[in-house]
Parts: C-alpha cells; sequence; structure tokens
C-alpha cells in the first residue's frame, strides 16, 4: 500500500504542475522568486540578447553570400515573427505540461537551430534554421519564463521584471565584441557553431522553474493506517488523470487559451500599439553596426556602439523599472514618454556620422530603449489582469508577430532603395511615433470605461438607498 500510495501520489502531483503555476496562493515576491528571476535574466540573454547582437553575423552573412539588405534581414525577421506567432503556443503548452518541461524543450530547439544554421549552405537554410527553429525555439522558453516571472511577483514586479529583462542588456555587451572576436577567429560558421552550444544553458533555465504551491496542494501523512482519506483522494485524482489523457490533444490545449481576450477592447488597443511599435524596434540593432561601417566606422569600433547601447539599456531598465515600482506616474503615461523619445532619437540617428557622434546617439537610445522596455510587460498586465497575463501575453506576441516580420525587411528596402543606412532609422522612428496613437487611445478608452463604472455604481447605490427608504417608511407604518 505505501508503494500504490507513493505512486499515485507522484502521478497527481505531476497533474496538478501546471495547475499550481496558475493558481497559487499568493506571489512570494521573495525566497525563490529570485531564483525565477535569475533564470528570466538568462533566459532573455540568450534569446532577444542574441538577436540584438546578431548584426555583427548579418554583416558577414551579407557579403558571404553577396546579397542585398532586404533579403539578408529576413533571417532576423523570420526568427522575431516566430517568436510571436508560437507565443500562444508556448503559453498553453506550458499551461498543459508545465512551464518547466517547455522551457527545457525549447532550449534544445534553439540550439538546434543555430548549431544547424552554422552548416547552411545558402540563405533558404538559414531562414529555415537561424530564423524559424530558433525563433520557435525562443517562444517556448521566454513566454513561459516571463510569465513565471509575473506569477513569483506581486508589489515588486515592475522592479522584477525590468531586472529579468537587464539580462538582455548585459549578454548583448557581452555577445556583440565577443562575436566578432568568434568571427574573426572562427569565421561565422564557427562563431555559430559555438553560440548555439552556449544556448544549452536556457535548459538549465527551464530546470529552475519550480512551480509555486496552489491551492490544491495537500498534506500526505506519513502514517500509512491515517493515510485513508488521503489514499481515497488520490484514486479520485488519478481517475481524473486517467480521463483526462483520453481527450485529443486539441481539448488539451484549447481549454488553457482564453480567447476572450480578444473581445477585449483595451487589449486589442494595445496590441496594435505593439504592431507598430515592433515594427521600430527590431531594425535599428539589426542595422546599427553595418550603419557605422558604411560611415567609415572600423569593425571593433562598430561592435562597441551596441555594447554602449546595451550598458545604456540596462541603466534604463533598472533606473525606470524602480521609478515605476515607486508608482509616481501612470504606468502607461511613462511608456507613452519613453515611447516618444525613442522615435525622436532614432529620427536624428542620420545626422551622425563619426564614432563620437554615433557612440552618443547609442547611449541614448539604449537608455530610452531600456526605460520603455521596463515597463511594457507591466502595461500589459494591467490591461488584462495578471491573472489572464499568461495568455495575454501570448495573444499580445501573435498580433506583434506582424510588426517583427516585417519591421527589418521593410527598413532594408527603404536601405535598398536610398542606398543609405539611414533611411532604416527614419522608417522605425515614424513607426515607433505612430504607435504612440494607440497608447493615447488606449488612455482614452481607460478612463471612459471607470467613468461608465462610477456611474453604474452611483446608480446602484442610488437605487438601494431609495429601496432601504421605502422599507424604513412600511415599518414605521406598521409601528404606527
Amino acid at each position: 500500500m505505501n508503494i500504490d500510495a507513493s505512486v499515485k501520489k507522484q502521478e497527481v502531483r505531476g497533474a496538478l504542475d501546471s495547475a499550481a503555476e496558475g493558481t497559487a496562493v499568493g506571489a512570494p515576491d521573495g525566497g525563490y522568486a529570485w531564483f525565477i528571476l535569475l533564470s528570466g535574466f538568462t533566459v532573455f540573454g540568450l534569446t532577444f540578447g542574441v538577436i540584438k547582437s546578431f548584426g555583427v553575423f548579418y554583416v558577414e552573412i551579407h557579403h558571404y553570400f553577396d546579397t542585398s539588405a532586404t533579403t539578408a534581414s529576413w533571417i532576423t525577421s523570420i526568427a522575431v515573427a516566430t517568436v510571436h506567432v508560437a507565443a500562444p503556443l508556448a503559453s498553453a503548452l506550458s499551461a498543459r505540461f508545465g512551464h518547466r518541461s517547455i522551457v527545457m524543450i525549447g532550449g534544445l530547439v534553439c540550439s538546434a537551430g543555430v548549431i544547424s544554421g552554422s552548416f547552411a549552405r545558402n540563405l533558404l537554410e538559414l531562414y529555415l534554421t537561424v530564423g524559424f527553429l530558433n525563433g520557435l525555439g525562443y517562444a517556448l522558453v521566454w513566454t513561459p519564463t516571463v510569465t513565471m516571472v509575473g506569477l513569483y511577483f506581486d508589489r515588486k514586479r515592475p522592479v522584477a521584471n525590468a531586472l529579468s529583462s537587464a539580462g538582455e542588456c548585459i549578454l548583448t555587451f557581452i555577445f556583440t565584441p565577443l562575436s566578432q572576436w568568434l568571427i574573426d577567429s572562427y569565421s561565422w560558421r564557427g562563431a555559430m557553431l559555438i553560440l548555439g552550444g552556449l544556448q544549452l544553458n536556457l535548459c538549465v533555465c527551464g530546470a529552475m522553474l519550480r512551480p509555486l504551491k496552489s491551492r490544491q496542494d495537500y498534506s500526505y501523512p506519513k502514517d500509512v493506517k491515517a493515510n485513508e482519506e488521503g489514499e481515497k483522494m488520490l484514486q479520485s485524482q488519478s481517475q481524473s488523470l486517467h480521463k483526462v489523457e483520453k481527450k485529443t490533444l486539441k481539448s488539451k490545449i484549447v481549454p488553457y487559451v482564453d480567447f476572450t481576450l480578444i473581445a477585449n477592447a483595451e487589449f486589442m488597443v494595445y496590441s496594435m500599439f505593439g504592431v507598430f511599435a515592433a515594427l521600430g524596434l527590431f531594425a535599428p540593432p539589426l542595422f546599427l553596426v553595418p550603419y557605422a561601417r558604411s560611415r567609415g566606422v572600423e569593425d571593433y569600433q562598430s561592435a562597441a556602439l551596441m555594447s554602449i547601447s546595451s550598458a545604456l539599456d540596462l541603466v534604463g531598465r533598472v533606473a525606470f523599472g524602480w521609478v515605476a515600482n515607486m508608482r509616481i506616474i501612470k504606468m502607461v503615461h511613462q511608456l507613452i514618454a519613453t515611447v516618444i523619445l525613442l522615435g525622436v532619437v532614432l529620427l536624428v540617428c542620420p545626422l551622425a556620422s563619426s564614432f563620437a557622434e554615433l557612440a552618443v546617439f547609442s547611449a541614448a537610445f539604449g537608455l530610452v530603449f531600456g526605460a520603455m522596455v521596463a515597463v511594457h510587460i507591466t502595461v500589459l498586465a494591467e490591461v488584462v489582469g495578471v491573472h489572464r497575463l499568461g495568455s495575454a501575453l501570448g495573444f499580445f506576441m501573435l498580433i506583434r508577430s506582424g510588426g517583427g516580420l516585417l519591421g527589418p525587411p521593410i527598413a532594408g528596402f527603404f536601405i535598398d532603395y536610398m542606398g543609405d543606412y539611414g533611411a532604416g532609422f527614419l522608417m522605425a522612428g515614424t513607426s515607433l511615433l505612430i504607435s504612440v496613437l494607440f497608447l493615447i487611445l488606449l488612455e482614452v478608452l481607460t478612463r471612459k470605461g471607470q467613468g461608465s463604472g462610477g456611474n453604474a455604481l452611483c446608480k446602484v447605490k442610488a437605487k438601494t438607498d431609495k429601496q432601504s427608504h421605502k422599507v424604513e417608511e412600511e415599518e414605521e407604518a406598521e409601528i404606527a
């Protein structure tokens, strides 16, 4: 009986792992939460940090295959778009099978994609490996990890999001000059092979994602004689688990996707902000290094520009994440201000031509970019509520995928047409300024909702007071 009870207990606990992550009693805001934060920090670095530092590889691949800026930029575009498109699938899979296992699988997929890409014979193979396969792995890794950070932190969530995303800055700071050195030493193929090996560390990040204790957790007495009720409960749970296993894959996944978000006006408006913001966010890091080289800046100085940007990006995330945590101003107002500044900074980039001027631009871009990234996930949580953050993040990434896919190629088209990398920065800045209009609309909708909610509350209160007054009059009449 001891063995049977133990086996059943393990089965039920395994089935409840993913449920435990979604029905936690409360966010600890400390303790093991810091290890979850460390996992998020590393995940950001080995996913979006790699994407941001890919500009060094872009230059080499562009020359190696003797292709246009638009054609070469599709590698990054496909990776970014796949991250976004596959995000809802990653949310659903992690809700069904647990965040830990999905992230570990994603780490293996990332590594396999980049290692395979190092043997690519043409751009199509790079699209499929470094683009699609690597992007799919990023989605399976990034989405569940960000959700877990949100579940483990409540009061400190803005700071936690800022600190975890800081991994993108620090590893970009390291990867950009390191990638240049590896390319000079081992060619772009050898450098990509080493990078694929480094991405196996994403599996370790997944192993760290321990589920939160939930209201569904039960105590299991050590004394077998006193454990009869526990065994009955385990048998019931095991039977339920057996029934679940008979369901189709569709019936397993669909219940974990919150389709009601599509009817949420505020969420859809915020998603449209994401589309236009994505058009302008992914092109500048990709084209900064080639833009500097086109202005006569040497290779390692060009790579150093991304390191400068990443260092100030880190400062922006931490500093403005701390400001957001103080809640001095509304989070959405802070986001509007930073997106406007970022758009203006990108529009003035073509005026820079020397290394010193480009270093100033890189510092300004990094600082404001970090300020924006520090709060945009927190704003999403405020729009939909933290209990829906997993599904919301997946849908948000899916809708935003159009901007991530088309941003670099559109910038590449303008670069090829104008014959100047500065045109790509002008396109990016314009897209970001357009995205601000959707944030303003979101604020209008939010205020309108609060106003109508307040009016409805007043009407209910007045009606209740009127009924109470009528009852009191009737009671007084009966007494008389």
